[in-house]
């Protein structure tokens, strides 16, 4: 398990990237973060990794301080959002680059990926466009085998299908290596069909959290009409974090899914439709609920 404790870092005077972030990320599982840009994402996973050190605070992995850990960095791998490579390398030289730092490190799966993604391994990587440097950068990150791996902007740059294929790779190292992913993102739709966790950090802390399955499964939209006059006090033993009505229908947004789909057929309602939100839709309301306004804070 990743704790972070109380991480706190400011790069100028009055203003913290960083302040007094705690949380923790379970094994094998990918774990994704969400911000508007300047959130302090990147801040984060550098932290995490030791290429900042934080001004208050720690980062354990199973109880272990992560800063300067050489043991610890063996099964670590970070990819940044501004890549880097060695000016003259290409993709092969890069994989054997990495092969020298990561005992397990797999250079079969980066020729035979190579080979699919159509990528010339023995071509210097400068000449390469933005999104076939994020699959070479991808690819070699994949191959060490690392039992945790840290991208940050993880699928900028490439397009659907080569998206697609690479959630489909990273969901495969995380069932066969029990590997825990974190990855980063200003976008949540990009992060909704891979993540099995998703956090929102805000003015340099988690704002909220939660497992995608847990969220899916508890909170719903619904539609009802009751006969006679009704409103939001009807459903007050309900966990309601918003509520509209228009004529004789309201739309309520309910914490509580399994609790609402046993009361609320009580009413006698009629009309009465359970409605399927999107990821967003959920944060949106659950920020609404925390008081800020979802524009604001992505």
């Amino acid at each position: 398990m990743i704790e972070l404790k109380n991480l706190s870092k400011s790069f100028t005077k009055g203003h913290d990237v960083l302040a007094g972030l705690t949380c923790q990320i379970p094994d094998n599982a990918i774990y994704g973060l969400v911000g508007a840009n300047g959130a302090g994402k990147s801040t984060l996973l550098r932290i995490i990794n030791s290429i900042y050190r934080a001004d208050k605070g720690q980062v354990l992995i199973d109880g272990v301080d992560v800063f300067d850990n050489e043991e610890l960095k063996k099964e670590m791998v970070f990819v940044p959002d501004d890549l880097f490579f060695f000016s003259s390398y290409s993709l092969y030289q890069m994989a054997k680059f990495y092969q020298a730092l990561y005992p397990k490190f797999a250079i079969s799966f980066v020729l035979k990926e190579a080979k699919t993604l159509h990528l010339d391994i023995n071509q210097n990587i400068a000449s390469f466009s933005k999104g076939m440097k994020r699959q070479c950068a991808l690819l070699c990150a994949l191959a060490t085998k690392a039992k945790y791996l840290f991208f940050d902007e993880t699928f900028d740059g490439l397009d659907p299908v080569i998206r697609k294929h690479f959630k489909n790779l990273l969901v495969k190292q995380m069932m066969k290596q029990d590997t825990t992913i974190i990855m980063t993102s200003h976008n949540l739709r990009e992060l909704e069909d891979i993540c099995d966790n998703l956090g929102l950090l805000y003015k340099g802390k988690i704002l909220f959290e939660g497992e995608i399955a847990s969220l899916k499964t508890d909170m719903v939209k619904v539609q009802i009409s009751l006969k006679g006059d009704f409103d939001e006090k009807t459903f007050a033993d309900l966990d309601v974090l918003a509520y509209k009505k228009i004529g004789q229908v309201a739309t309520l947004i309910l914490k509580d899914g399994p609790l609402a789909k046993k009361k609320l057929p009580k009413l006698k309602p009629i009309i009465l439709d359970f409605l399927p939100l999107t990821l967003e839709e959920m944060f949106v309301y659950q920020m609404e609920a925390l008081g800020y306004e979802f524009n604001e804070v992505l």
